[in-house]
Formats: structure tokens, sequence, C-alpha cells
């Protein structure tokens, strides 16, 4: 094992490159839910609102990372049995030592109980969601069903962190939608995972086959469509013109999700899409436009 560590050391000559992937960077863009009471609530023009928004959006991408850090200790023997993992992940290739990994780790704690005395409201959502996160590395992830609750839980405390800094409620209606939606993701995720894997990934995948969870999708992403479209047309009418936006960006992931195999993880799937990413673009762009003029564009 150490001469195999020590070829695949010399693969990452730079140890900040390699704790840049321990950390995931590119997984910060599911942070983005933080900003939707932002979004909805039309504070994005209240440059006070609009600062503490990113900082407490800042402080759970550091959050995320300090969890993505823990779970690859705990699940270090695991990845190195996982033919993709085993080459991916920082820890189980051996481009980062574990005691490295720790110190990593407490420079991010640092970093969030400093934010605690600016944002404290928020940054106690925050470690609602760290807390969760460490029960679903050491058990929650071994619980059928509720594994995938537990993913979703986590966005919607990020949608909740958002509403706690600018002092708004989470109204009913972004709640249940904010659930559905992450549900689809967390169901779409366990899908790809058992088609690329079977149920050699990790535990739980013993408990699912690929038609429940496909169920679990459908169930969920039918739930985001019409909660959405139920929101929009009993609180904000004018966002009427982006209900299309939605079904379609729903349909483009799952197309992709379905001929690329890019479902086990959201962020790839949105990385490599142009045209999904476009779609995010132009939803949040006529979602602003007409919460600001309270008009649909022509």
């Amino acid at each position: 094992m150490n001469n195999k560590n020590q070829e695949q050391n010399k693969s990452h000559p730079y140890i900040g490159l390699s704790i840049a992937k321990l950390m995931r960077p590119k997984h910060w863009v599911k942070n983005g839910f933080v900003l939707a009471p932002l979004m909805f609530t039309g504070l994005f023009t209240n440059p006070n609102a609009v600062t503490n928004t990113l900082i407490i959006t800042f402080l759970f991408c550091i959050a995320s990372s300090a969890v993505y850090v823990l779970n690859d200790i705990k699940d270090i023997d695991n990845d190195r049995k996982h033919p993709k993992k085993s080459q991916t992940r920082p820890l189980a290739s051996g481009a980062i030592s574990i005691p490295q990994a720790f110190i990593l780790l407490v420079c991010l704690y640092s970093i969030l109980i400093a934010g605690y005395f600016y944002l404290p409201g928020a940054t106690l959502v925050l470690c609602g969601y760290i807390i969760l996160n460490i029960g679903y590395s050491f058990y929650l992830k071994h619980q059928p069903v509720l594994d995938i609750f537990t993913i979703a839980i986590g966005f919607v405390l990020r949608v909740f962190a958002g509403a706690t800094v600018l002092n708004v409620p989470v109204s009913a209606w972004m709640f249940v939608t904010t659930l559905c939606l992450a549900l689809f993701l967390a169901a779409i995720k366990r899908r790809q995972e058992l088609q690329d894997s079977g149920t050699s990934g990790r535990e739980v995948l013993e408990s699912y086959s690929i038609s429940l969870v496909n169920r679990f999708a459908e169930m969920a992403a039918t739930g985001a469509l019409v909660f959405y479209s139920l929101f929009v047309v009993t609180t904000r009418p004018e966002l009427a013109i982006t209900i299309p936006i939605v079904l379609f960006g729903i349909y483009r992931y799952w197309y992709i999700v379905e001929i690329t195999n890019a479902g086990e993880s959201p962020t790839e799937a949105l990385f490599s899409d142009p045209q999904l990413m476009i779609t995010i673009a132009i939803w949040v762009g006529a979602s602003a436009y007409t919460i600001i003029t309270g008009q649909a564009p022509l």
C-alpha cells in the first residue's frame, strides 16, 4: 500500500490541487439554494441583504467542504476499493494524508466559528446542517429512504439559512418545492450509483432497485413542478413565464442522466451541459426581471 500511495503521490505534485479536490469546490454550486430567499423576496436590490446572503453562502461552502473532508476520512477504506473513487479522491489515492486532512478540517471549522460572531442566527442553521451531515456520514446514509431524505433536508436547511439572514420566513411553498426538488436529485444520484457500481458502491444500495428509485425520482420531480406552479399561481403570478423554463430544466436534466450517466453527481451534470446552464441563467434572469417590474417580459 505504501508503494502504491507513493506512486499516486507522484501524480499529485501540488498539494494545493489535492486539497482543492478534497474540498470539492465544484459542489459549492449546490449552495446556490441559499440565494433562493434573496431572489423571491426581491431583496437582491438591497446591498446589505446581498452582502449578508453572500457571506452565509460562503460559510455554507466552507461547511460543505468540511463535511466532504470528514466523510472522506471515515470512508477512506471503502473508497480505496471503489474503481473510480480510489483514483479521484485525494485521501483514497494517497495524495493527502489523514493528518493533513484533519489539519484542513480544523481550519475549516475555525472559519465557521468566526462566522458565528457575524451572523449568529444563520450560522446556527448552518450548525444544524453540519450535525445532520455528521449523522449522515456515520449512520443515516446506511438507512434506506432515510438517506435520501437526509440529503434533501440539507438543501432545505440552505434555504432556511438564506431566509434567516434576511429575517424573513420561509413560505410553505418554498419549503415543499425545495424538498421535492432535492428528493429528485438525491433519488437520481442513487439510481446512477446503482447503475454504475451495482450494490458494491455503498451499503444502502442493497436495499434499492433501479425501478424503485426511478419511481422515487418521478414522484419527486412531479411534486417539485406542481408545487412550484402552485406557488407561482397563488403568490407570484407574474412568474408564470418561468414555469416552462423549470419544466424544460427538469426534462433536460433527466435527458443528461439517461444519455450520459452523469446523475451520480448533479454538479457534473450541470457543468457538462451548456443547455442546462443556459436554462438556469434564463430562469434567474426572468425571475429577477419579473420580480423587479412586477410583470412578465414580452
